[in-house]
């Protein structure tokens, strides 16, 4: 009984993570448009903006970059742009000297991201900033797309949309877009509902006052900043429409990297913000949040080897139950094609069946390394980054 009981509790937990709260976001979605319940107004409004892009050796990528922002459509009196470049050791900053329409910000001495965003804050007059990464491209009405959620006073910022968009040599890495694309839409249900849980750095945007100084610890300065924010009483909105692309990682190593790093920042972001677990201090976020991001982190990971070796003894105590025996096999087919799937991205072979289940695999293995990277505290916020498919242009 008690072996039956860890192998449902298991399952359980996996299907509402991955499946159950989805349904359930959709459905409670449906219910409050058909109770008439407001959701949150949008306007073409225009207010003063300034673009925060934080870079670090991105000197075969910033042209394409300072580009893409000086085409962006928002009137120029309106927008101020910012690059901040500090502990670059290539010809970032020089680069981008050669464009006055940009305030440059450089020190020599790299302290992080974090720390940099908080010292370029300082610089920010201007009511609303967004922010961005150094190695994406914005469509042209991202900033117009974002500031118009902005009309409805109860929105802090608003969360833009991530697009991994895979190149010709992509190889595994680039199952990142199906799980993005998942993402997406569960963040277009929780911002129905009432906010994004946690914005991504990518591309995302608040009002200047409600910024407070983030720890230069923090790895995931994007995830504390937004949910703070939601923490004084303020929501997240979303901007499908407004959306900031990038390639996949170069190779599955590279990718592996960047979940590890994810994985120690959000167990580090869990303790931060230890007071949104308070679910009678705030019921509907805090449902959000432990739904769709507490969960991952801590008790879906773990529960997939028991949900394997539960499933394993049951089948050994009850041989003659075929359910058991059924879900074992599923699970087992399961595994195969996941382990199938690493050899494959290993070889740069494309064959998406079986990268989804091993890029689900590969995610929750790195929340393990990712946990004991946070308690061994090895995981430094200036971090190497990632490389990814990017095609220079100087």
């Amino acid at each position: 009984m008690m072996l039956k009981i860890i192998f449902l509790t298991s399952f359980i937990i996996l299907f509402y993570n991955y499946l159950g709260y989805g349904i359930l976001l959709y459905v409670l979605v449906k219910l409050k448009r058909l109770l008439g319940l407001p959701f949150s107004t949008v306007a073409p409004v225009e207010p003063p903006v300034t673009l925060l892009v934080a870079a670090y050796n991105e000197e075969d990528f910033i042209v394409e970059k300072i580009l893409n922002t000086l085409a962006l459509d928002y009137p120029p009196e309106k927008l101020d742009i910012i690059y901040i470049t500090d502990g670059s050791s290539d010809r970032t900053p020089d680069i981008i000297t050669r464009y006055p329409r940009i305030t440059l910000l450089h020190e020599n001495v790299r302290r992080g991201k974090t720390a940099a965003i908080n010292r370029a804050m300082e610089h920010v007059k201007t009511p609303v900033v967004i922010f961005c990464d150094a190695n994406t491209l914005l469509n042209r009405e991202a900033i117009r797309n974002i500031v118009k959620h902005y009309a409805d006073e109860k929105t802090g910022g608003v969360a833009g949309e991530k697009k991994v968009v895979a190149s010709g040599d992509a190889n595994a890495a680039s199952t990142e877009g199906v799980y993005w694309k998942y993402e997406s839409l569960l963040k277009k249900w929780d911002a129905d509902l009432y906010t994004v849980v946690g914005a991504a750095g990518e591309l995302f945007s608040v009002r200047t006052s409600l910024y407070e100084k983030v720890e230069p610890e923090v790895v995931l300065d994007d995830f504390i900043i937004s949910l703070r924010i939601n923490m004084k009483g303020y929501r997240i909105a979303y901007a499908p429409d407004a959306f900031a692309m990038e390639s996949p990682s170069a190779d599955i190593k590279e990718e592996h990297k960047r979940k590890v790093r994810i994985s120690a920042g959000g167990f580090q972001s869990i303790v931060k913000l230890k007071g949104l677990l308070n679910i009678f201090r705030y019921p509907l976020l805090s449902f959000q949040y432990i739904s769709h991001r507490v969960l991952r982190w801590t008790l879906s990971p773990l529960s997939l080897p028991i949900l394997l070796i539960s499933n394993i003894l049951l089948v050994i105590a009850e041989p003659g139950n075929w359910y058991l025996v059924a879900f074992l096999v599923c699970q087992l087919a399961f595994y195969a094609a996941a382990i199938t799937g690493y050899f494959l991205a290993s070889r740069n072979i494309k064959s998406k069946p079986f990268y989804i289940p091993f890029y689900f695999l590969f995610m929750n293995i790195a929340v393990f390394q990712g946990f004991f990277r946070y308690i061994g505290k090895n995981q430094s916020a200036a971090w190497e980054k990632s490389k990814r498919f990017i095609t220079a242009k100087s």
